[in-house]
């Protein structure tokens, strides 16, 4: 079985406070775009889950998002399969585009269909959200919705025009540590009471683009960010400086993305980046 696991982008995301499990709460838009690993999935003769990855930096033992994903489905229900499950890496690693997230929920996704368990999303949903934050998300195969909680509480955002959005993606090789950012935000920041509800959130959808809400792209976490990777500083200001004007980083950070007008714009823009000959990775994407 091939899937295709797409990333992820925070259009908005405000941290709302922390919870006494030590995560936060958080209200943010979730938007799927185009760019997407690869995953094949093999029967094996044996019980053993195996996972191999075309990126050093991901790991292939249990600690992996997608042998969670498979061991925690296979436990609940009682399968005694074994797995050959294969990355191909195209979605840059720790850099707030929600990769491993997506790739475990698209082997749970795949899993229900091969071992025919017959759940429903929200089911799906909820294992997903014991794996990661941003996985339920996923699960919905949705272009946009509103997450709430970590993160793990979706309501899937209906999209009557069938906006498509066009970003420019530019990711440095740093990886940035979500829990180093976050901690670092208790410290700096503090935290205040979330100024955008979910109804302005879902109301943005239907007008025809959506960034012309006045102070909508925002993120709790980007300064922070900023202020410990320089080179994510960088590159906003390389997006700025070749015109483009609505910028945000992803999460917790590294990527940072830009909305334009066209696919055009935004290949363009690609173009440029890479004449720079930085150590960075851009894409031209569109909401998926």
């Amino acid at each position: 079985m091939v899937i295709h696991s797409f990333a992820k982008v925070n259009l908005f995301l405000k941290v709302i406070n922390k919870r006494p499990d030590n995560y936060h709460n958080i209200k943010t838009l979730f938007e799927r775009i185009s760019l997407c690993d690869k995953i094949i999935i093999r029967n094996r003769a044996d019980k053993l889950i195996k996972i191999t990855c075309n990126h050093p930096g991901v790991p292939v033992d249990e600690s992996n998002l997608c042998f969670k994903a498979a061991k925690l489905l296979r436990d609940e229900f009682g399968i005694e399969k074994g797995l050959d499950i294969e990355i191909s890496k195209r979605i840059p690693v720790g850099a707030g585009l929600g990769g491993g997230s997506s790739n475990a929920a698209s082997v749970l996704l795949a899993l229900n269909r091969l071992w025919k368990l017959k759940l429903s999303r929200d089911k799906l949903a909820k294992f997903a959200a014991k794996i990661g934050s941003d996985a339920a998300f996923f699960v919905y195969e949705a272009p946009f919705a509103i997450g709430e909680g970590r993160g793990e509480k979706i309501r899937v955002l209906r999209n009557p025009e069938k906006i498509k959005l066009w970003h420019v993606l530019v990711a440095p090789a740093t990886h940035v540590s979500t829990p180093l950012i976050y901690r670092k935000f208790d410290e700096l920041c503090g935290l205040t009471k979330p100024a955008v509800n979910v109804k302005i959130l879902s109301s943005i959808l239907v007008g025809r683009f959506l960034v012309s809400q006045p102070g909508f792209l925002s993120n709790s976490l980007e300064q922070v960010t900023l202020k410990l990777y320089p080179e994510v500083r960088q590159i906003k200001e390389t997006l700025y400086a070749y015109g483009a004007k609505d910028i945000l980083m992803s999460g917790s950070g590294s990527a940072v993305f830009a909305v334009v007008s066209s696919g055009r714009k935004a290949a363009a823009l690609v173009k440029r980046i890479k004449k720079k000959k930085k150590p960075w990775q851009a894409y031209a994407v569109s909401t998926a």
